[in-house]
């Protein structure tokens, strides 16, 4: 008999729902995260996720170029989910999220946190302190990409994880986020629009829109570029990165550095947290 989980990243700006079965990530999801949001919202979220998934309207996950280790997707199938497991980084919804989940699948949920295995060796002074969704990147990009490795996340802040050559964890470092410094530019510059992340027409910007644009996107290039010939010299070896988040695909497909962009890799480390620390049902 099949075994389905369900997973949620619950970050600052979006809840990002994924759907396994039998350990393979078969459908992927996205909302805008409310911080007012309320257990009854969040179930809604949830049964609307499950609903596109059976009706094949959600995002089937791609395996990405270089994820040696990634399984492949079965097929999406439908039925309430076993269990879930859940990773979040806004304190205040954690417990809305899980009581969401536990209603949905009548257990529950695993919330990575202290005391989770995670078969990493830690080298964080303390491993506690470790964000939920920066343990589920590492999780999943030391399976499927093997080591040493840097793992960056684009989100509200962009974390830097490291792998070393060992395989344990590092550490890394946590940045504001690409997007944070757009919005920030647009509302404390009066004249300044909010512009959209998307490719620039040319590193010159010859339009106040085309030159925020350049400096936002060319920008975190040249700064997480800078950043790994820095982690490289650290390490005393080169190591490929690999970019999750909004905006991934542009960013990863512009760096000098060896790169694969990895849209599902925080929900593929909930579907190996879970097989970590819980048995099907």
């Amino acid at each position: 008999m099949a075994h389905t989980l369900l997973v949620a990243d619950i970050g600052n700006a979006v809840v990002r729902m994924g759907l396994a079965r039998d350990g393979a990530l078969t459908a992927c999801w996205e909302v805008a995260a409310n911080p007012a949001a309320t257990e009854d919202e969040a179930l809604l979220a949830l049964e609307g996720f499950l609903r596109a998934a059976e009706a094949g309207l959600a995002q089937a996950p791609a395996t990405p170029e270089g994820a040696g280790g990634a399984e492949e997707p079965a097929e999406a199938g439908g039925g309430r989910p076993d269990d879930a497991a859940l990773a979040s980084v806004v304190p205040a919804l954690t417990p809305v999220w899980a009581g969401a989940a536990r209603r949905l699948c009548g257990r529950r949920p695993l919330v990575v946190g202290p005391g989770v295995k995670t078969g990493l060796r830690m080298a964080y002074k303390d491993p506690g302190e470790v964000g939920a969704d920066r343990i589920a990147d590492v999780v999943a990009a030391r399976a499927d990409y093997g080591f040493p490795l840097i793992v960056v996340d684009l989100g509200t802040a962009t974390t830097v994880e490291v792998i070393d050559g060992e395989g344990a964890f590092a550490g890394g470092l946590i940045l504001p986020g690409v997007g944070l410094g757009a919005r920030g530019l647009a509302v404390r510059a009066a004249r300044l629009p909010e512009v959209e992340l998307r490719a620039p027409d040319a590193l010159i910007g010859r339009s106040t829109e085309e030159a925020m644009r350049a400096g936002i996107v060319w920008g975190e290039v040249a700064r997480l570029d800078g950043l790994a010939d820095l982690i490289e010299g650290e390490l005393g070896k080169g190591a490929p990165l690999v970019v999750s988040g909004e905006g991934a695909a542009l960013i990863a497909g512009l760096l000098r550095h060896e790169a694969t962009a990895d849209a599902s890799l925080g929900l593929r480390g909930l579907v190996r947290l879970h097989a970590l620390n819980r048995r099907p049902r």
